[in-house]
């Protein structure tokens, strides 16, 4: 055999090698909705993954995140679910999470850097199991149209100001500048709870069990029911046709609003559609007689029993988990970090002036954010208490049932969610 012969023979033998090895990895399945690019820079960063791992393969398919919220369950009920979703909400879906403990080379590491967030993934306070990677701490908070203000000849109201205060502000600016709305609130009760909580709301009776409405609840609720009626609030937002969620971003971003209640998680998209079309700044949390909170969150990577490649799926999360790469992939999607050590200061942000002043903002209102709320986000059942003031609320916005009624429908379909979910 000639040398060349040669040299292209182990050529060879090298390729079918990689093929055969690439051709047996495990397969990993993720589906991922994207506040902004989460999905695009996981996929970035699992391509130099898979390049360290050949034998494992990790694809990340994009979904919108309603998708999330309302097939997953059926295709984890089916059997047929990924192996690792992107999601916000756990308690659903709780019964098919996979204990990353025993395949994670140091349990302590994630108890340490991510423990404040990880008992939101676990169905009990006794319960001590992994089971998923926070991809980012988000924070709810007003975003304001600066521009409009300054165009009004209006000063934004100071960081004490109430919801009083704003809705005064803004329905004065919206008439001074022709815009249609003074302000618009995502469709979530998520969204609401942190405003409701400000006026007194605890979402909890004295025994711990769920009671929605109280006196703090309805005066928030009775507030937006008039803002919409009067046009303050963009009503199509949340009385538009349908049910679940629904942001109000493009409105913001089209200068229909002046304020958008939204929160940390569209930094991304606030830089890059809006750009320089308009001064934007993000401001404290209006406050209320109880507090000037809005609501902790954020999306996670959680593993599946039925994924059959559980040690492959958590040396991934542990690769994605390491402080190095978690920085890289704060600084890629423009979010707050889940990783304790590194909210001390270790992200490296590529922003624009706006993008950082932004991060800093929504920081100082995290610091801020009432215990009633991080309660509530870490119950695990949280989506029982949220999707009936979405669905009763807007019927009452549409005038197809009182207030009165609407509370007393909450109350009752929180606890019909919540029976339903015990039977399960």
């Amino acid at each position: 055999m000639s040398t060349r012969l040669g040299i292209a023979a182990l050529a060879l033998l090298a390729t079918t090698t990689v093929a055969a090895v690439e051709a047996n990895a495990a397969k990993i399945r993720v589906a991922c909705y994207s506040d902004g690019n989460e999905c695009e820079a996981t996929e970035e960063l699992s391509a130099r993954f898979m390049k360290d791992n050949p034998d494992i393969e990790v694809v990340i398919d994009k979904m919108p995140y309603k998708s999330i919220l309302e097939s997953l369950p059926v295709q984890l009920a089916a059997g047929n679910g990924p192996d690792v979703a992107r999601v916000t909400i756990a308690g659903p879906i709780m019964k098919y999470f996979l204990d990353l403990t025993p395949y994670l080379k140091d349990p302590g590491y994630w108890e340490t850097n991510f423990g404040a967030m990880l008992p939101w993934l676990r169905p009990n306070a006794t319960d001590k199991g992994i089971y998923g990677l926070p991809t980012q701490m988000t924070v709810t908070a007003p975003i304001v149209n600066k521009t409009l203000f300054e165009q009004a000849g209006m000063p934004l109201p100071g960081p004490e100001a109430t919801w009083d205060d704003w809705v005064t502000a803004v329905a004065k600016v919206a008439k001074a500048t022709n815009t249609p709305f003074g302000m618009a609130w995502d469709r979530s009760g998520h969204r609401f709870a942190g405003a409701a909580i400000s006026m007194g709301a605890k979402y909890f009776d004295a025994n711990g069990d769920p009671a929605v409405i109280d006196d703090g609840f309805k005066a928030m609720a009775s507030r937006f029911v008039r803002w919409n009626e009067d046009g303050v609030v963009e009503k199509d937002v949340w009385a538009a046709a349908g049910s679940g969620y629904r942001d109000a971003f493009e409105e913001f971003a089209n200068a229909k609003i002046a304020l958008y209640l939204s929160g940390s998680w569209q930094l991304t998209r606030l830089q890059k559609q809006i750009s320089d079309g308009f001064d934007w700044v993000v401001v404290p949390n209006p406050c209320g007689p109880a507090s000037c909170t809005g609501m902790p969150g954020g999306a996670s990577f959680v593993a599946f029993k039925q994924t059959t490649s559980p040690k492959e799926v958590a040396r991934w999360l542990q690769w994605l988990a390491s402080e190095p790469v978690y920085a890289e992939w704060m600084a890629m999607t423009s979010n707050i970090s889940g990783h304790a050590a590194l909210q001390k200061g270790g992200v490296k942000y590529k922003l624009t002036p706006a993008g950082n002043a932004a991060i800093a903002a929504f920081s100082l209102n995290a610091s801020k954010i009432s215990p009633v709320a991080y309660r509530l986000q870490g119950y695990p059942l949280s989506g029982a208490l949220f999707n009936p003031v979405v669905d009763r609320l807007s019927q009452a916005i549409n005038g197809q049932i009182t207030l009165d009624q609407a509370y007393q429908r909450i109350t009752s379909d929180v606890a019909d969610a919540i029976a339903a979910a015990a039977k399960k």
